[in-house]
């Protein structure tokens, strides 16, 4: 069992900034598979979860979702099995509690595959992040 653990969530005014971490551990996070993967989905209040950014270990493909194109920026540390979300220019939308998710196995090629909860078997408990206008 893969464990996460997200951290930097907060409070923050609209237009600053926020750097969200999730450190895999436990049963270590294979990235050896060609379509390991980490990403980012969030839920605001009264909202479902939804899709923010993705990455893939191997080749570091990226990919966001449009309301954060320009924003937000997601990078990953591969040694250390951590992936980041640097978000800039916070919104009052942007509030939500922030979960991690990761996911190892084969490269899939079907549209959007990396941006849908069910390509991922492992999620953190969740971080709060709160933008006041």
């Amino acid at each position: 069992q893969v464990q996460l653990v997200e951290s930097g969530g907060g409070l923050v005014q609209a237009g600053g900034s926020l750097r969200l971490s999730c450190a895999a551990s436990g049963r270590t996070f294979s990235g050896s598979f060609s379509g390991s993967a980490m990403g980012w989905f969030r839920q605001a209040p009264g909202k479902e979860r939804e899709f923010v950014a993705a990455i893939r270990w191997i080749g570091g493909m990226t990919y966001y979702t449009d309301s954060v194109k320009g924003r937000f920026t997601i990078s990953r540390d591969n040694p250390k099995n951590t992936v980041y979300l640097q978000m800039n220019g916070l919104k009052p939308e942007d509030t939500a509690v922030y979960y991690c998710a990761a996911r190892a196995g084969a490269h899939s090629g079907a549209q959007g595959f990396y941006t849908q909860e069910y390509a991922y078997g492992s999620w953190g408990q969740g971080t709060h992040v709160d933008v006041s206008a």
